[in-house]
């Protein structure tokens, strides 16, 4: 119980010394149309690569961008981000096509590969005192393989939560 103790507290010093040392890597969540998980890794102060492995209706989308960072583009604080980017997907997705013959109805499961582009714009802010960040972004992305060809959605709109390290 008390080596429990112990590896708890050099986790949390740990965590809380490290609000002055540069990150050089993220993990997180995004919540929105197309939700997953993603893994960031800065190259420099202003570039980083993200891959983000989301889900979107029924389907599974592997997403890789290049993201340019902006520090101070609002003036009032360093710890807002503003970021965009560009990247690909590809991926699955899943669909039902019904069928109607008289008094008889029958659905039939579909599946189609999946690829297009994808921009990025957002927000984020980065506490100093733990190596966690917030951020508010818009993924607008073009199918151009898929049930739909050139399929557009302009407002995927997500929340973000990282762990910097």
């Amino acid at each position: 119980m008390k080596k429990t103790h112990i590896i708890l507290f050099i986790f949390i010093a740990f965590s809380l010394g490290a609000s002055a040392q540069q990150y050089n890597q993220a993990i997180g969540i995004r919540g929105g149309y197309s939700s997953g998980f993603e893994y960031r890794v800065y190259t420099d102060d202003i570039n980083s690569y993200k891959l983000l492995l989301s889900t979107r209706g029924r389907g599974l989308q592997l997403t890789g961008l290049k993201e340019f960072h902006q520090y101070g583009f609002f003036g009032f604080t360093e710890q807002l981000d503003f970021f965009f980017g560009l990247g690909l997907h590809a991926g699955y997705e899943r669909w039902d096509v019904y069928h109607y013959s008289r008094d008889i109805r029958w659905r039939e499961p579909r599946t189609a590969l999946i690829a297009g582009l994808d921009g990025l714009c957002g927000v984020e802010y980065t506490f100093y005192e733990f190596p966690v960040s917030l951020g508010f972004e818009v993924k607008p992305f073009f199918d151009v393989w898929g049930q739909q060809a050139f399929n557009v959605r302009l407002f995927d709109f997500a929340f973000t939560l990282k762990y910097l390290f």
